[in-house]
């Protein structure tokens, strides 16, 4: 599904930001002259039951000890196959925030601020949203759980 539908579809205020293509949400934050705490990126993780999508801001990694201890089990990144499968209707490597679409649980690092403005892509590389994290929240319910460390550890 096409997220400018789907929140369009359930009446949430959002704006659609065209841009140059960004392949990473780093990169997104340089084109957009912001900083990679307002880009959020959607990592996907794999256990051995399930696929969870991790939403963090763009300048934060992936701490996947920390979030495995969260979960109660290991994890690790799903491989590009498996993004592709379950992300097809995106382009490769435009994953949106909103696992549920795809049948996902989605974990919303818990730093992120409920009142702060976040700025994801929609799917595409020349496309972004830019959104209220509490309406992002009041549509998704992600489950919120502290699973980020700096980009400068050594961390994915």
């Amino acid at each position: 599904m096409r997220v400018p539908q789907f929140l369009t579809d359930h009446c949430v205020p959002f704006e659609t930001v065209v841009h140059p293509p960004s392949f990473t949400a780093q990169k997104l934050a340089r084109r957009l002259h912001i900083s990679g705490r307002h880009v959020a990126k959607s990592v996907l993780v794999a256990s051995e039951r399930a696929y969870y999508l991790a939403v963090l801001p763009a300048a934060l990694r992936v701490d996947l000890a920390a979030l495995g201890e969260q979960l109660g089990m290991p994890v690790r990144l799903a491989g590009e196959h498996e993004v592709v499968r379950l992300f097809s209707d995106c382009e490769w490597g435009a994953v949106t925030p909103f696992g549920h679409l795809y049948g996902l649980t989605t974990l919303l690092e818990a730093s992120v601020a409920a009142d702060s403005e976040m700025i994801f892509e929609a799917g595409r590389h020349v496309e972004s949203i830019r959104m209220t994290c509490r309406d992002y929240e009041r549509l998704e319910r992600p489950r919120r759980i502290p699973f980020a460390r700096s980009a400068q550890k050594r961390m994915i």
